[in-house]
């Protein structure tokens, strides 16, 4: 049912447009991050440090004291004929509560009759298991649990169980309808877990049943082989002025094998931030060329297109090898276009521009995306379309080990680069427990005065965007004042093109010595001059998406420092950022990362079609994976039986509507 079938309050109607949920699946979707389960302690039973939950009567009304956007709640309440005097932060609607109300209070004892609560229910709920969901300013635990409550009682009929019967016995599941009212509603710990499993194992089987549909979408897998000197290769390798490492040469064979056969090319190089991965997929480019194919090399943005053009240029046209570069709105857009279309560009790098539909190739052999997840399969595919057996190169900065890439990308070919070059002497991390740059500021300006340049990143554009975050026009407001007589520049994702390129221009040219942003210098041009970087509210960023922000200064034979900066107390937040200090192996950080977050959008399938997981993890989750992934084949395999018919086009409704169309 959508929002208006759905009759909702307009309360409960705003509450769905600021959490995105636009029908009762979005809703009923919306699972709890975690759970409280609350069981009944005496007095006698708290220990100092300790958590406890504990039912007590309100013996003095709430006081509150509120220190900006914070508040302080303080009251009384009657346990086991003891006075326990309780303190809750940012709770100031507890004043309501009438004296003698009785109440379930959880938290951590203080010692001397003291206990800093994390939560309080006006009622008994011991013996209970409380969902607890993922918020935002202004909205409560208890909204959501009335949604999700009335949601239910009007969709009964709607939680059909579409899954075959086959797979239901043979995994032990319980029905769909169970397992949605169990993981917002659960009686005890085994209906949660009966309810998570049974939704972990759909999520995983939507996915690899739409991945089938997806790989049997395309088109045939052999291709006519690609012919090229070797030795003309080899000579161009030689030309490129430095040592390939070890990891280089291993990818570099396997591209110029998969080239030089029948099978269409679909790789995933994967590695470091500067492990050179581009200076493979240049020998890849070249080797293509000299085949007589087109090469493109799609970039997430206009800044590195233009500066992987520039490179290029320089290194390809020696050797008689055109290049050309592609953008929306660029001053000779259209003879670029013509140049493409009449085979005079040999290797084209660009944006999304490069498969808008009047783009056309005279031979186009190979496709390269840069920072792959950051375009989806539709982008991707599109782009391929535009020739025929078209070879496919991903290249990926956030690194995962080749056993979980086997497991997510099933018979993608991984090459792996894990060592940066010679002469790179990578990053030192340090852990800031305060957001702000007061205490490092003495060595913000000695590394200004060295002749140095910063990047100071934000997770915010606005105030309002992101509560309590550090936003980058106040901190630019701040910053450039402080930090006179050097330029201060500001950069984020709402100036237009021209701006950001003239921008990160004059921060390349060291006209602008300090770079406050968001994450859009996440991927962008190489500052080798920049040799600091300092996070604001880090603990609001992903381990893999810090780690590829520092790489922005571990360009050069400089030693690159990044300072993480957090208010964060939370024990679990700070020990997940010191991560980061110990190491700087992007594998192990990518793995810690998938383990604490979940895979996110690590597979580039952004508004391509394929579900993302909710509950599912690629880590821990193995038995659900292996299971779903032999199903899906069961059913793509026999999807004219009776058996399977209905599930089958379901998920190939959805992926049509989503990829193929």
């Amino acid at each position: 049912m959508d929002l208006k079938e759905l009759k909702l309050t307009p309360k409960r109607k705003q509450i769905c447009e600021r959490l995105s949920l636009n029908d009762s699946q979005d809703i009923l979707s919306y699972y709890p991050f975690r759970y409280e389960l609350f069981e009944k302690m005496s007095y006698q039973d708290f220990k100092v440090g300790e958590q406890v939950c504990f039912i007590g009567q309100l013996v003095s009304y709430p006081s509150t004291f509120r220190r900006g956007k914070l508040s302080t709640t303080r009251f009384k309440v009657l346990c086991d004929d003891e006075v326990i005097n309780v303190t809750i932060f940012n709770r100031p609607w507890i004043r309501n509560l009438a004296m003698n109300e009785t109440l379930t209070i959880t938290g951590r004892y203080e010692g001397n009759n003291k206990v800093t609560a994390n939560n309080y229910y006006a009622k008994d709920v011991t013996g209970t298991i409380m969902p607890l969901y993922p918020l935002k300013e202004g909205i409560s635990q208890n909204d959501i649990r009335k949604l999700v409550q009335s949601v239910l009682t009007k969709c009964q009929d709607e939680l059909v169980d579409e899954l075959p019967k086959e797979f239901v016995e043979k995994h032990r599941l319980i029905d769909h309808k169970n397992a949605i009212v169990n993981i917002h509603e659960p009686l005890n710990r085994k209906q949660l877990a009966m309810a998570i499993s049974r939704l972990k194992y759909e999520e995983f089987l939507r996915f690899y049943l739409t991945l089938q549909i997806l790989k049997g979408s395309s088109t045939k897998n052999r291709k006519e082989a690609k012919s090229f000197d070797r030795e003309k290769v080899e000579e161009f390798i030689k030309g490129l002025g430095f040592e390939l490492t070890a990891d280089q040469l291993k990818a570099k064979d396997e591209i110029l094998e998969d080239l030089s056969n029948e099978k269409i090319m679909y790789r995933l190089v994967q590695g470091e931030v500067g492990s050179g991965k581009t200076a493979v997929a240049m020998i890849g480019l070249y080797a293509n060329a000299l085949a007589g194919y087109q090469g493109a090399l799609m970039a997430p943005t206009e800044i590195l297109a233009k500066q992987h053009g520039q490179s290029l240029k320089s290194i390809m046209e020696p050797y008689g090898i055109k290049v050309a570069v592609l953008y929306s709105a660029m001053e000779n857009e259209k003879q670029v276009k013509k140049d493409i279309a009449e085979g005079k560009a040999n290797i084209i790098v660009g944006t999304h521009a490069l498969f808008s539909q009047d783009v056309e190739y005279k031979k186009l052999g190979l496709v390269i995306a840069d920072e792959q997840h950051r375009f989806g399969v539709r982008q991707r595919q599109a782009l391929k379309d535009k020739g025929e057996d078209v070879d496919l190169i991903l290249m990926s900065a956030t690194p995962i080990p080749r056993t979980l890439a086997s497991s997510i990308y099933g018979d993608m070919d991984v090459s792996t680069i894990a060592t940066l070059p010679a002469g790179r002497k990578g990053c030192k991390t340090y852990l800031i427990r305060k957001n702000s740059i007061v205490d490092i500021l003495p060595e913000v300006k000695k590394k200004l005065e060295e002749g140095r340049q910063i990047y100071i990143v934000a997770a915010a554009i606005d105030k309002s965007e992101n509560y309590n975050a550090k936003d980058v026009n106040g901190l630019y407001e701040a910053l450039k004042e402080v930090l006179k007589p050097f330029n201060t520049a500001l950069l984020h994702g709402k100036l237009d093109s021209k701006q950001k390129d003239e921008i990160m221009e004059k921060f390349n040219r060291n006209e602008i010595q300090v770079l406050v942003s968001t994450t859009v210098v996440e991927v962008g041009v190489n500052v080798k001059n920049a040799t600091m970087m300092i996070i604001y509210d880090a603990d609001r960023f992903g381990l893999s998406q810090l780690h590829q922000l520092r790489g922005r200064v571990q360009r050069s034979d400089y030693e690159g420092i990044c300072y993480l900066l957090t208010a964060s107390k939370d024990e679990t937040v700070l020990k997940r950022l010191n991560i980061l200090c110990q190491s700087n192996d992007g594998f192990a950080i990518s793995y810690e990362d998938l383990k604490l977050r979940g895979p996110g959008d690590i597979l580039g399938t952004r508004q391509s079609g394929i579900p993302a997981f909710v509950l599912g993890n690629l880590i821990e989750d193995t038995r659900f994976i292996q299971a779903a992934r032999d199903d899906a084949k069961i059913i793509f395999e026999n999807k004219e039986k009776k058996e399977y018919r209905d599930y089958y086009d379901k998920i190939m409704h959805l992926a049509n509507k989503n990829f193929i169309s």
